[in-house]
């Protein structure tokens, strides 16, 4: 069964999970790998990751 919510479901940021995520930008991450690995969704990363002004990597 696959669950339709995440865990951290409209949870602030917290200053770990935005080091990891700069972190994982920088070592050209996909978006699916960084959501899978923050236990966050696509769309939060992509939305934190504009507003830091990160750079994403797209698929391989």
């Amino acid at each position: 069964m696959v669950k339709d919510h995440f865990e951290r479901h409209k949870q602030p940021w917290t200053s770990e999970e935005i080091q990891r995520l700069h972190a994982f930008a920088k070592k050209d991450m996909t978006l699916k790998a960084i959501a899978k690995a923050l236990v966050r969704s696509e769309e939060s990363i992509k939305k934190r990751a504009k507003d830091d002004k990160l750079k994403i990597a797209k698929k391989r």
